[in-house]
């Protein structure tokens, strides 16, 4: 069973032994803030009702969550305290020289998780070699010991200047606390992020401890409620850098479950893309929240190891708060269903990041949400039936979505609620699109190049009109695509990334301690998949971070199994040049080069994809019915027939303007494209004319 918890809606998919879909059974169901698992146990009996079976039938349940990001952004984690090397109280407020916004005079800086007063320091000091400069005395932690139970921590976090190279005198204070301080939870800057550039490793430690006690005791909770309603199965995590842990280290290490949520959708895109052989895709997934694009090159999502949460500048990048650890890049905007419109001063429409979340939701739930979002806009539009919306879970409510148009939108432009949802919905659709469009150019990406793969609730309603605006010639639609993130989790192996900083210039290289290092890498990265797995099959894919000498950034490169059995300095650079004549066109002569962090991740092989049947003769498919539909790319409304995609057979095509219905989500066919039904049940909008 794989569960997805967002902003709006909690995602359940079981899928038994049955081939193929029939063995695949999903639900939506409105996530409950104050106790998130309540949602978990309702979507568990739908599902296993569906099913025919009942809770202890299932084996695994494989987890993703935003809780462990929205407590960072609402900053509501334990009373936590950070221990560091004297002179380093501030690193975490003073962050870095760089400015997100460069000409800003009042440029507000985010506040740093902790306040001064939680932050401690210590005399003690080691190089960024690992030398102990000035060794740690035991007596002085005892005393901070005293002066931290007195103020009643829950939570510490310990980071050191270069603690990453030798984690001595960490483990020496972890020790003596643990003695002290019976209860309380470490975090270990070592354990936690062991890289150099102490303002990003410190800021994850903290944010680890933060949120520490709040995700054990949840996890617990969740362990406790599944068995108590008869699951006894496996629980295991989804991370963000695309795999999946134990349960028991996510509970140690819960940064790493900040957007394992968004991390589950780009592994269901990138199953999609191996499936059809494609080499270039654009993963697109909108929910109720928030939208996330992702590239996906050869069937990889493209990752990173620095990503940030909370950015209070509009997402503006260098906003937020960093986090270091292995994550799945992408670009994370505050545009979904729930997304909230306005207008501003300047009399221009405007939507997001604010959401109306699923309490009390958008206007047209009827739950007491009197402002309009992108869910008003698109139901005003006739992109949703209001009788069948969430398989007909609950009714939408299409006079009170009108009236929250009317009031906040149309009445200050003096337009009417239909032009309102117009303006609404290409606004937010010109936000993805430019989104998808500067992250193609920081990553050196033409998107006519790409096709995109769409889903979350909110994806496929507004793909088509994405897709003009790009210029992309080809959408696809998988099954399920409402619930694509926790299908995801079922796609994903187990695996974990391990990371150290060890500085080295190519002109000193060392490839005995270069072998020693990536063995140590290798076994603490397999010990992790052995948590979850004791038997599994593990394949290692080893990387280094590479810049030249006087850069401010590295970029990864990766290396072959001989480059780690018998690390050379010459095969080294040649594999750098290559990565960096990629990225920037040509490599730069006579200039060093060094080596700033190595990394190695360690993970079961992928689940083979279904070989995909031959597409027979096409044939036109059978509307049901028609709607009026209001089309952005005509600029007016138009009739729209409606598909059921259940009645939808492989070689099926029909034109746009259409509407492609199912109980998790609707596909809109804009009059410029085509549809078809694939082989494997995925629909692919393309140009009308163009094919599938």
């Amino acid at each position: 069973m794989g569960v997805d918890i967002g902003g709006t809606f909690t995602d359940i998919v079981l899928e038994t032994g049955r081939a193929g879909t029939a063995g695949q059974f999903s639900t939506k169901v409105l996530t409950s803030y104050g106790a998130p698992e309540d949602a978990i146990l309702a979507g568990m009996m739908q599902v296993c009702e569906a099913a025919g079976c009942a809770p202890d039938a299932i084996d695994q349940v494989i987890h993703g969550t935003t809780l462990a990001t929205n407590a960072l952004i609402e900053r509501r984690g334990a009373k936590t305290a950070l221990i560091t090397t004297q002179g380093f109280r501030d690193v975490i407020e003073m962050r870095t020289e760089s400015r997100f916004e460069q000409y800003d005079l009042n440029l507000v800086l985010p506040e740093p998780l902790l306040p001064r007063q939680q932050r401690y320091t210590l005399a003690e000091r080691v190089d960024a070699h690992g030398q102990v400069l000035l060794p740690l005395d035991p007596a002085e932690v005892e005393a901070l010991a005293d002066r931290l139970i007195k103020a009643g921590y829950e939570s510490i976090a310990i980071g050191l200047i270069h603690g990453y190279a030798n984690p001595v005198h960490e483990r020496m204070i972890a020790d003596i606390l643990a003695q002290k301080m019976h209860g309380v939870m470490l975090s270990l800057s070592s354990e936690v992020s062991p890289q150099m550039r102490e303002y990003e490793r410190f800021n994850t430690t903290v944010a680890n401890a933060y949120i520490k006690p709040q995700m054990k005791s949840y996890l617990g909770r969740l362990k406790d409620r599944f068995a108590e309603n008869g699951m006894t199965g496996t629980i295991f995590l989804m991370h963000s850098g695309g795999g999946i842990i134990s349960l028991e280290d996510a509970a140690d290490f819960p940064v790493r479950l900040v957007e394992s949520g968004p991390a589950g959708g780009a592994i269901f895109a990138a199953d999609i893309a191996s499936r059809h052989g494609l080499d270039k895709v654009l993963s697109f997934d909108m929910g109720g929240t928030t939208a996330k694009i992702c590239l996906i090159r050869d069937g990889q999502p493209k990752t990173a190891r620095v990503f940030e949460v909370a950015r209070s500048y509009r997402f503006k990048k260098g906003s937020g708060m960093p986090i270091s650890i292995p994550v799945i890049d992408m670009v994370e905007i505050g545009a979904g269903g729930g997304s909230l419109a306005y207008v501003d001063a300047m009399n221009q429409i405007r939507v997001g990041p604010e959401s109306a979340g699923s309490a009390p939701g958008p206007a047209c739930y009827g739950r007491g949400g009197v402002r309009p979002a992108v869910t008003d806009a698109d139901l005003v539009m006739g992109k949703l039936d209001p009788d069948n919306f969430a398989g007909g879970s609950f009714a939408l409510q299409t006079q009170t979505a009108s009236d929250a148009l009317n009031t906040h939108i149309g009445g200050p432009l003096n337009i009417d609620a239909q032009m309102a949802a117009f303006g609404v919905a290409e606004m937010v659709d010109e936000n993805m699109a430019n989104a998808a469009r500067v992250h193609a150019v920081e990553n050196g990406e033409d998107l006519a190049d790409y096709t995109m793969i769409a889903f979350g609730g909110a994806a496929p309603l507004h793909a088509g009109r994405i897709c003009e605006k790009l210029g992309v010639e080809r959408l696809i639609i998988p099954p399920s695509a409402g619930v694509g993130s926790a299908v995801g989790f079922l796609r994903a192996p187990f695996g974990f990334e391990a990371t150290r900083s060890v500085y080295m210039r190519l002109s000193d290289f060392d490839g005995e301690s270069v072998k020693s290092l990536f063995a140590a890498l290798e076994e603490e990265a397999r010990a992790f998949v052995r948590s979850c797995d004791a038997h599994a099959d593990i394949i290692s894919h080893c990387r280094a971070y590479m810049r030249y000498v006087g850069q401010g950034w590295e970029i990864p490169v990766p290396l072959s199994p001989a480059q780690i059995s018998e690390p050379r300095a010459d095969a080294y650079k040649a594999a750098f040049e290559a990565q960096y004549a990629n990225l920037f066109g040509r490599p730069v002569d006579g200039m060093d080069v060094e080596i700033t962090i190595w990394s190695v991740n360690a993970q079961t092989p992928k689940m083979a994809s279904d070989t995909l049947d031959a597409l027979g003769d096409q044939t036109q498919a059978k509307a049901s019915g028609e709607r009026a539909l209001f089309d952005a790319g005509l600029g007016t409304a138009a009739q729209a027939k409606i598909y059921p995609r259940a009645d939808l057979t492989a070689g099926q095509v029909l034109d746009g303007p259409a509407i492609i219905v199912e109980d998790e989500t609707t596909i809109i066919v804009p009059a410029s494209r085509s549809a078809i039904c694939l082989a494997d049940g995925c629909i692919a909008v393309t140009r009308k004319g163009e094919g599938a």
